[in-house]
Order: C-alpha cells, then sequence, then structure tokens
C-alpha cells in the first residue's frame, strides 16, 4: 500500500470522518464504519485533503486537460485540489456547475473555466452514481470529454446487483475511477494499527459479506 493511502486513512480516522460501530447505510446494511467527506469542514483539513487528490491523481498517471467538481461538494473539492497540484507544479484549470441556470449576468450552467478537452470529475464518493451521470452528460453536452472521476473513499461494496458502484460507472461510462483510498486500504491500516483488531474483524465480515472481489471489470 502506497503510503499517501495510509497516510489519508489516519487523517480521516483522526479528523473522525472515518469512524467505526454500528451505521445504517442507504441500502438499509448495517456498516461497521462510516465515512463522511462533509466533515472535513475547515482549512487546514481540506488543505490537507486536496493534497491527498493530487496525490492519487499524479500516482495515477491519467492524463487529462481540467478538473471539474459536480455541485456541491464537489465544487471546494475541486478547487482545492487545483491548488495542490499547482503548488507541486501542475497549474491546472477548473470548474463547477450551477444547480440551477443563472439567467443574468454571464449566465449559465458553469462557473470557471470553459469545459474543453480531457475532464477530469473530482467527487467525495460514489454511492447511486447519480452524480457521476449528470456531470457526464453536461461534459459531453460542452463537447468535452469525461475521462476520469477521482474520489476520496471506494467502499468495493455491491450494489443493487453484483457490481459496485465504481464498477458501474467505469462499465456504463467507459471511464476509469481513480481513489485515494479503498476498502482493502482501510483493511490494511487496521490490522497494522495496535487497538484495532476488533474493528478489523468486523469490517472484515463486512467485505466478505457486501464486497466485490476487486474494482476491476
Amino acid at each position: 500500500m502506497s503510503n499517501f493511502r495510509q497516510d489519508f486513512i489516519r487523517f480521516a480516522v483522526q479528523q473522525q470522518v472515518l469512524r467505526f460501530g454500528e451505521f445504517k447505510t442507504k441500502a438499509g446494511r448495517m456498516s461497521p464504519y462510516f465515512f463522511n467527506a462533509g466533515l472535513f469542514k475547515d482549512g487546514a483539513s481540506l488543505r490537507n485533503l486536496s493534497q491527498f487528490y493530487a496525490q492519487a491523481i499524479q500516482a495515477s498517471e491519467l492524463p487529462f486537460d481540467m478538473l471539474f467538481g459536480p455541485a456541491y461538494k464537489g465544487i471546494p473539492l475541486a478547487a482545492g485540489t487545483a491548488i495542490a497540484l499547482a503548488e507541486q507544479g501542475s497549474n491546472v484549470p477548473f470548474c463547477y456547475n450551477r444547480k440551477e441556470v443563472k439567467d443574468h449576468g454571464e449566465g449559465g450552467t458553469t462557473v470557471g473555466a470553459e469545459l474543453q478537452g480531457r475532464v477530469l470529475v473530482i467527487d467525495d464518493v460514489i454511492s447511486a452514481g447519480t452524480s457521476v451521470r449528470e456531470s457526464v452528460e453536461l461534459i459531453r453536452a460542452a463537447g468535452a470529454r469525461p475521462c476520469g472521476v477521482v474520489i476520496a473513499l471506494d467502499r468495493m461494496e455491491r450494489g443493487q446487483g453484483e457490481l459496485s458502484a465504481v464498477q458501474e460507472v467505469h462499465l456504463n461510462y467507459d471511464i476509469p475511477v481513480i481513489s485515494i483510498a479503498t476498502l482493502d486500504d482501510l483493511l490494511e491500516y487496521l490490522r497494522a494499527e495496535g487497538g484495532m483488531a476488533g474493528n478489523f474483524d468486523a469490517v472484515k465480515a463486512y467485505r466478505d459479506r457486501y464486497g466485490v472481489a476487486d474494482d476491476k471489470v
């Protein structure tokens, strides 16, 4: 496991963004862990989170021309990632969308750079895939090409069928999904971290019951 992935899991636990216990998911399952990227809610944590996004993007070696942040959670993530990439010597444009079309001033549905070229979508997680679908449609309508999606944590968990949300995105849109960390990375962290044996057993049992073998299709 790359250091930045383990560092991200540790950081998320320290920020109480990643918690352990009993949590009911949207699918009605009782999960032994819960991840809420909305709890990265101050300047220092957003800066660190953005640096992790930048590291994951660079590690993927995926070619892209600009970033796109879907409203609302994706807006600060795309802006922060653009700043982190610039600090690392890669200055790329970014934009984000409005939930409603603006009918005055500059108008339109997007703010920031013009959508063009290969567009990398920055979001927190993929659950039902609604945000990705809307982003792909918006990007294609502008004449640009969605080239991938970057998320914080891949739960590697089956949806209503046999595929995970990440696998469904890859299958439906033929674009890669890059994650800072995955459920397997979380298990590696719990295995190595002292005092986490109970959490490891619970998360592994959940993984065995609801997880996919991997997120390749």
